[in-house]
């Protein structure tokens, strides 16, 4: 169903915080780095600009993903959100934390001589205030879905990579602007340029275990996960408690977008039903899962007797 753009704003308002706040932030650190010739605040630079990049990335990738099904895709275009997701972590790793780590070993070998850094921490402090407010808006989001589930539980049966994307983007970027800040400060305390090369490695590690975090979550949902087991309980409930089923056989789902989930059902059926009869009851069947659970999309409920079926228990 098609949605109007103030409902995809609000849908948005972590990606469009995120992005707002980093191509700000990009601009600054840019600008401070060429003042002072920090190869730390050089370094965030290049990862504010890679997480705005992201941003639009994973946008383009939302509306890609809305696509209406058609003869080629006929259960829509939902999960390419999850292939820009990837490409996303890809980029993390490749560009963030690649010219991080290389520009600190070109600042380690060949220091550049100290200046003042004043201009580094105004950046610094303009930079944790607007990261900080994105990070908010991030986690106060995330957390108004996750339920009782821990953090790290609820990162893993999310399939929404929007939300876990930008909220690990924001942590990653506040932990490097304490390092650069660090990696400024002590450099000049010591007198010592190489230190800030060694934070710009630092925070280019920090990019990388991110990257690869995101990537194996992004993997999974490319691949193709089930729903989660509050939805798959739901729909075996209302299977089983039907008049017209002897067993349950299995419930297989898979989720073909964040908020879309193809069901398919193997039932074994009272044996004196009527062809006719049968159809009636899986459509009854088919809007009583659908009014259940808003994510089902799809159903495909196949009468199947329980000895000729690969039968899976229920909460396996």
């Amino acid at each position: 169903m098609a949605r109007d753009g103030i409902g995809h704003v609000k849908d948005n308002i972590v990606l469009y915080g995120a992005l707002v706040a980093n191509v700000g932030i990009a601009v600054a650190k840019f600008v401070a780095a060429g003042i002072t010739g920090s190869s730390s605040m050089l370094t965030e630079g290049v990862h504010s600009l890679v997480d705005s990049g992201n941003q639009v990335l994973l946008l383009y990738g939302q509306h890609r993903s809305r696509r209406a099904p058609d003869a080629a895709h006929p259960f829509g275009y939902g999960r390419e959100l999850y292939f820009w997701a990837f490409v996303v972590a890809i980029l993390i790793f490749a560009v963030g934390a690649g010219v991080s780590v290389y520009e600190g070993w070109l600042h380690v070998v060949a220091p550049e001589p100290l200046r003042d850094p004043t201009v580094n921490y105004v950046v610094l402090g303009i930079a944790v205030l607007l990261e900080g407010m994105s990070w908010a808006i991030a986690v106060r989001e995330f957390d108004r879905t996750r339920g009782a589930d821990t953090w790290w539980r609820s990162i893993r049966r999310s399939k929404d990579p929007a939300g876990f994307i930008v909220l690990f983007e924001d942590s990653a970027a506040l932990a490097g602007l304490a390092m650069a800040g660090i990696g400024v400060w002590a450099s000049h305390h010591y007198s010592d340029p190489r230190i800030d090369g060694v934070a710009s490695i630092a925070i280019g590690c920090v990019l990388g275990a991110v990257a690869i975090l995101l990537a194996r979550e992004a993997k999974g949902l490319l691949i193709g996960e089930s729903a989660a087991p509050v939805i798959v309980d739901t729909v075996w409930r209302i299977m089983d408690d039907h008049r017209a089923i002897v067993a349950v056989n299995h419930v297989r789902t898979i989720h073909t977008a964040p908020d879309a989930v193809f069901v398919a059902i193997s039932a074994d059926f009272e044996d004196d039903l009527a062809m006719g009869e049968a159809e009636t009851l899986i459509e009854e069947m088919e809007s009583a899962l659908k009014g259940a659970v808003r994510e089902i999309t799809s159903v495909y409920i196949r009468p199947e007797k329980r000895e000729n079926a690969v039968v899976q228990q229920r909460f396996a």
